[in-house]
């Protein structure tokens, strides 16, 4: 009777253990353990029976997302499906590996092989989909710095690496199975790579106490309105209502507003930023805005730049957009006027990518001012995504969310200030000063090096497995022939 609940168990563990510990509210300690009752169960059933444990206890876990796939306009609903399914199939295979490779002796390559083979099918599939990725491992511990330090050297692919190989590897030594050389040879690993993750967090953060060098805000009207006609009543009250929100701010301050705050066309373009622009220069204040821009030929989703100074406004076309959408992609860093190269100008679903964040550090951004838009249930998670990109590249970012989580984190991923949108105020404001930070990362030089490593390392896990089958096979064989001219 206990064998057969064994299976069942384990996926109803895992799966709650991903639900709570992973996506839009994780609680950080749970995303550790939640591959542990799979991982656990797969040496010790058949190869289908870990391979649908797996699977099932990862979809299950996504529970909460399901809604969010179903109804968002920013991933087309067959793109949402083959990341929930998709995924779910790949903590399949990483099951199915881990037990052939622990049963055939290989502890070591059983801790390191699976982890490799979930990043290097995520940064194959990230290079194939129009949307990005927002990290499903990674972005749930976030929010413990001394962690995602990591990021800075491996990117967040090391994240979600030592995610999975810690259990894997708690599992691989456990194993009764297991030679103790290979044992120990396998615990030394996970150690080691625990306090490689840890012992260099605790070295980059003990660096980190430098003083602001500029202060910024991000604000956001607690009702959610997509571009409204900036011509119209609507449009207009809004704009001014933002301009009295910017007038209180301190002079200095750069005010970062929400992706598609209004609509404009070649007609309206001028007289909806008149208001910002008079209180920009009045108070001394920047002002970064999100504006759906119309011509006759195209749209843009323009991140504006309104300096302190007076002088002209800078745009920064949006690089990357869901598929079908009718904008005019862009492909050219820009940065604040007045400000050199301190300040980059990126817009929301921008950060789900490496560019161009990566080059606005090699160019020597410190500050990346992100207008965005979110959506219900994911802006929490979304900053978070765009948080990682800041400690990857070394920048702080400045996240100004429609709907969601405005945030603005340093370069080493604390979070200095953030606030909700759900909010019975009308706006909702969160400041901070940002240091410089510590300049451009291992990540912002070299990139995806670590997963192109992952890439390797799954490549030889399973030819280290298909040798083994094969001498297996070739060890029967020879058995028997030695059988059958013995029995002659």
């Amino acid at each position: 009777m206990a064998s057969r609940l064994r299976a069942p168990a384990a996926v109803a563990a895992s799966a709650l253990l991903f639900f709570f510990g992973t996506g839009f509210a994780p609680i950080p300690g749970l995303s550790w353990l939640a591959p542990l009752p799979v991982l656990l169960l797969a040496p010790r059933v058949s190869a289908r029976v870990a391979f649908c444990a797996a699977f099932l206890a990862y979809l299950l876990g996504l529970g909460g997302q399901f809604e969010f796939f179903l109804k968002t306009p920013s991933v087309p609903l067959p793109i949402g499906i083959a990341i929930v399914v998709g995924s779910s199939l790949l903590f399949g295979l990483v099951a199915w590996l881990f037990r052939a490779l622990l049963l055939r002796g290989l502890p070591l390559l059983a801790a390191s092989a699976p982890p490799a083979v979930w990043v290097a099918f995520m940064y194959v599939t990230v290079l194939a989909n129009p949307t990005g990725i927002v990290w499903p491992l990674a972005t749930s511990v976030a929010d413990v710095p001394v962690v995602i330090q990591i990021a800075s050297v491996t990117g967040a692919w090391g994240l979600g690496f030592v995610l999975l190989m810690v259990p894997a590897a708690i599992v691989a030594v456990t194993w009764p199975g297991a030679l103790p050389a290979a044992r120990l040879r396998t615990g030394v690993a996970g150690a080691a790579a625990c306090a490689v993750v840890l012992g260099f967090g605790a070295l980059r953060l003990a660096d980190a106490g430098e003083p602001a060098v500029q202060r910024v805000a991000v604000m956001s009207a607690s009702r959610f309105q997509w571009a409204p006609d900036a011509a119209g009543p609507g449009g207009q009250a809004l704009v001014k209502d933002y301009a009295r929100q910017i007038a209180e701010l301190p002079e200095g301050t750069m005010a970062v507003l929400p992706e598609g705050v209004v609509g404009t066309d070649e007609d309206s373009l001028a007289g909806a930023l008149r208001p910002l622009r008079t209180v920009a220069r009045e108070r001394g204040v920047d002002v970064v805005i999100g504006i759906v821009h119309t011509t006759p030929e195209i749209k843009y989703n323009y991140s504006v730049h309104l300096p302190a100074d007076g002088s002209s406004p800078v745009s920064y076309t949006k690089w990357h957009f869901a598929p079908g959408a009718p904008f005019r992609r862009g492909d050219t860093l820009v940065f604040a006027h007045g400000h050199g190269h301190d300040v980059g100008l990126a817009n929301c679903m921008d950060l789900n990518f490496p560019t161009p964040i990566r080059g606005y550090a090699l160019a020597g951004a410190r500050l990346l001012a992100a207008p965005a838009a979110d959506e219900f249930g994911n802006g929490r998670q979304h900053s978070r995504n765009a948080l990682l990109r800041g400690v990857e590249s070394g920048v702080s970012v400045a996240w100004a969310a429609q709907q969601g989580t405005p945030m603005i984190s340093d370069p080493w991923g604390r979070v200095l200030a953030e606030t909700d949108t759900e909010s019975s105020s009308p706006f909702v404001t969160a400041a901070a000063g940002v240091p410089e930070g510590p300049g451009t990362t291992v990540y912002a030089r070299f990139g995806d090096w670590f997963a192109w490593l992952c890439l390797l390392l799954a490549a030889a896990g399973g030819l280290r497995l298909v040798r083994r089958r094969r001498s297996a096979a070739e060890t029967a064989v020879t058995r028997r022939t030695a059988h059958t001219v013995g029995s002659a």
